[in-house]
């Protein structure tokens, strides 16, 4: 029987009160130009509709990680030696995170991180039942707030900090470092963190996984307001807005905007929010790296690339790295 620690929301929960929300929306909608945090995307249905995107034919990232860890499990697990205890942020429906315990040797523990409660229960299940022998701690959380880990059954050889897909390229320079620093004091002096990082390459092959021709990731957009009107009582009437995804090379990064079609007024609590046609709602950045740029921005964290690894076609790849100060020169 797995063991299985029971997904209680915590007080890390990334749903916030009512109360809060209305205040996050409203200092949001205030700024200039406007913006809203990327996070509130993921409510129940926000997180299928993130599914349904990896199942687009332009949306090559997780197409590509997949690819890559089909080939490279073992090797990766090989680098992380036997009894880790793996901590996945963001973990959604752990797809890839089946293919890595398929071969990790002894793993001491599992700790998924998801701010989802729903999705996070549904990828328990599947889990403990894939690996019956294999513990499972949840914990329902935002991983960019501290977390508080559960005791792991036995003590670890090290704990592996894992963040697949790309979600490290929604952080702006800055934040990326901050989280990555976060990850090193969550993994401890022996640990590591294994990371997925999307490359940068032709800008039409990027732009085309942003803005695929089924909208699917245009309504994932809009789903934000949709997930506004529902839980603070704003009244946007999504018909009246659009999703815009365009690549900045100068930045490195995909720049995904909501824009107003028109001159209108929303209502946000008791605030007439006003827009004119074709402003923008700035809700997430997407950054690509290349290899150099992204070990600049492990050192910035005091981290160093110990191995890379990336897929056939080399769009994607999955870097594992350690404390600088364990690395010798």
């Amino acid at each position: 029987m797995s063991s299985v620690q029971p997904c209680g929301v915590s007080d890390d929960d990334r749903r916030p009160p009512i109360n809060d929300l209305l205040e996050i929306a409203q200092r949001g909608l205030a700024l200039k130009p406007k913006r809203l945090p990327s996070w509130l995307f993921y409510d129940e249905r926000g997180s299928a509709l993130f599914d349904a995107i990896c199942e687009q034919p332009e949306y090559y990232l997780t197409r590509c990680e997949i690819a890559l860890m089909d080939v490279h499990a073992a090797s990766i697990a090989d680098t992380l030696g036997s009894d880790v205890r793996l901590v996945e942020y963001g973990s959604g429906n752990a797809r890839k995170t089946h293919m890595l315990l398929e071969h990790l040797h002894a793993p001491v523990a599992y700790v998924p991180v998801e701010i989802s409660p729903e999705p996070l229960r549904q990828s328990v299940e599947r889990l403990a039942e894939a690996f019956p022998q294999l513990p499972l701690q949840p914990l329902c959380a935002d991983f960019s707030k501290p977390l508080r880990l559960p005791i792991p059954p036995r003590a670890p050889r090290r704990t592996v900090v894992y963040f697949p897909g790309s979600t490290i390229g929604n952080f702006e320079n800055r934040g990326a470092a901050a989280l990555l620093r976060k990850m090193r004091n969550e993994m401890g002096d022996a640990g590591g963190i294994l990371i997925g990082v999307d490359l940068k390459k032709d800008p039409a092959v990027i732009e085309a996984a942003y803005n695929d021709r089924a909208g699917v990731t245009a309504e994932f957009t809009l789903n934000m307001l949709a997930r506004l009107n529902r839980e603070i009582g704003s009244n946007f009437e999504l018909s009246a807005f659009a999703h815009r995804a365009h690549y900045n090379p100068m930045a490195g990064r995909i720049e995904t905007h909501i824009v107003s079609r028109r001159e209108q007024q929303v209502k946000v609590g008791r605030v007439n929010v006003a827009f004119r046609a074709d402003e923008v709602i700035q809700v997430e950045y997407s950054c690509k790296y290349s290899l150099e740029d992204f070990a600049a921005l492990a050192a910035r964290a005091g981290l160093a690339v110990l191995r890379v690894w990336t897929d056939p076609e080399q769009m994607f790849s999955v870097q594992y790295l350690v404390r600088a100060s364990t690395v010798t020169r």
